[in-house]
């Protein structure tokens, strides 16, 4: 880990972490709150090394004493939990066509929380300025400087090369190649710690600190929207690759013949499985005057989404129920070979078309089981996400925080 540039010099003391101070910040931020005696059996460290930590963390004020806890039959034990008045953190999830934001202490409390349209398509100073708008309007409405940010963890829908936080030939973002969003708030935020990582692994670090990851090895986290991505868990922590793009599963071919996808490949999942596919389908239905309630929702609109076939199938549409089956059992062929592969605890999806629900999810996991051996399923869960649409921003918010501190 690494600070930002430009951070402000009293801050460098406090974020410089020795490795043993290191691995009791993360205990602590991931737990909640732990004990000194919890720490030294969690760690394996000596009674009086934990002791010796704890008290210079103390003194530095990124701990604190909270309170005691249960008894284990002696003296109740006093509980630590991070300082989350130490300084604060943003979380930012761009989604291709969404914008949502979160302000945070350092215990990963919301405290302020946003969402409004926003297109990737744009230049990218217009999406990080009006990022930038937000984020201070947060301050300013929880009477907080600027210099008191000192993580902002920032979630793009395209490949990221993670250690310099560049996107690199995004499909669906392409004015953003290769543009430095870690430079573009030094300035606002000059003590912030800028980390930039693909949208899915943001929401799949969400679920693994806050939601139905958390003390799950091995999971995988897909997000379906206006494209597919995968999420790769893996004892514990995000496993990105060499390069930082593992995981981009929606461009896996599942038909040759298939059509041509944003990328310039064929028959990429994406293409056939995602939100645009699912609108087009629904549109042809329309169209051929096979969905009553489709027809009139395009004369209406003039055009269909994933949420409307999604409202067509509650309604009992069946065209649009297949719609949602097909998707289902292409995305279901998909993980069934990486059920093989990882043999994973846990599967959840989200993104914006698993909002259809149950049909969506159940449809996957008929293809998964039927198609992936016996035993790498024996024991997998397959659900959607426990956080829904916060687990973007949540997910953001705790990437911040795993880099803020540098350690020596």
């Amino acid at each position: 880990m690494a600070l930002a540039h430009g951070i402000p010099e009293n801050h460098q003391r406090t974020l410089v972490l020795e490795q043993a101070e290191a691995e009791v910040v993360a205990a602590i931020r991931e737990a909640g709150t732990l004990s000194r005696t919890d720490l030294a059996r969690q760690l394996g460290y000596s009674r009086s090394n934990i002791t010796s930590t704890v008290q210079g963390l103390l003194e530095r004020h990124i701990i604190t004493e909270v309170g005691p806890g249960e008894s284990q039959g002696g003296r109740r034990p006093v509980m630590l939990s991070l300082n989350g008045k130490l300084g604060y953190v943003v979380g930012i999830d761009l989604g291709a066509t969404s914008l949502d934001m979160a302000l945070a202490d350092f215990n990963g409390h919301l405290l302020e929380r946003s969402s409004e349209p926003a297109d990737v398509r744009d230049a990218p100073e217009k999406v990080l300025g009006r990022m930038t708008e937000i984020a201070l309007e947060f301050l300013q409405r929880r009477r907080i400087q600027p210099e008191q940010v000192l993580g902002i963890g920032v979630g793009v829908p395209g490949p990221v090369q993670f250690s310099s936080g560049l996107l690199i030939a995004p499909p669906l973002m392409p004015r953003w190649e290769a543009f430095p969003i870690k430079d573009f708030f030094r300035d606002t935020f000059p003590a912030a710690r800028v980390v930039v990582d693909n949208d899915v692994n943001v929401m799949a670090i969400g679920e693994l600190y806050a939601g139905a990851g958390k003390g799950i090895d091995n999971f995988l986290f897909i997000k379906i929207g206006t494209g597919i991505g995968c999420g790769i868990i893996c004892k514990g922590q995000i496993y990105r690759g060499s390069d930082g793009c593992a995981g981009d599963v929606g461009h896996i071919c599942i038909d040759y013949n298939g059509p041509v996808c944003h990328c310039g490949n064929v028959g990429c999942l994406e293409a056939m499985a995602a939100g645009p596919p699912i609108a087009a389908r629904a549109e042809e239905a329309a169209r051929r005057g096979q969905s009553e309630f489709l027809a009139q929702r395009l004369a209406a609109k003039g055009a269909l989404t994933a949420k409307d076939v999604s409202e067509a199938a509650a309604t009992g549409d069946q065209v649009a129920n297949q719609i949602i089956k097909e998707s289902g059992r292409m995305i279901g062929g998909m993980l069934a070979g990486l059920v093989n592969f990882y043999n994973p605890r846990l599967i959840l999806i989200g993104g914006g078309v698993s909002k259809t629900g149950y049909k969506l999810l159940s449809a996957i996991r008929q293809a998964v089981l039927r198609r992936s051996t016996a035993l790498s399923t024996r024991d997998l869960h397959i659900d959607l996400s426990s956080l829904g649409d916060d687990a973007g921003v949540v997910g953001a918010i705790h990437l911040a925080l795993e880099y803020v501190f540098t350690v020596k």
